[in-house]
């Protein structure tokens, strides 16, 4: 069995950054196009961005410039580098691999 698990999260203040991981057991990254979502309280979850296996990106419109999406095929990690944080980014952030269920996700809170 897959099993994903998020850390990196945290409370930030608007305009700070923060770094997330993602490791997962069991399944490689690097075979599958992977990505990170979030989930805002009340809201549906929504996709902040991808990653293919030949490392080309995608972003959500909003994160654009703002959030990097890398990964690191020897270490099996995923991350999500998010800079210039905005209230409205607040959520919980979940990284999601095809082969896998969703992980517990890690808690974003930007204060304004």
């Amino acid at each position: 069995q897959v099993h994903l698990v998020e850390s990196g999260g945290g409370l930030v203040q608007a305009g700070g950054s923060l770094r997330l991981s993602c490791v997962a057991s069991g399944s490689p990254f690097s075979i599958y196009t992977t990505g990170w979502y979030r989930q805002a309280p009340g809201k549906a979850r929504e996709l902040v961005a991808t990653i293919t296996p030949e490392g080309f990106t995608r972003y959500a419109s909003s994160m654009l410039g703002r959030f990097t999406i890398s990964r690191d095929d020897a270490k099996n990690t995923l991350y999500l580098f998010m800079n210039s944080l905005k209230p409205e980014d607040t959520g919980v952030y979940y990284c999601h691999l095809p082969s896998a269920d969703w992980g517990e996700g890690t808690l974003v809170t930007v204060s304004s």
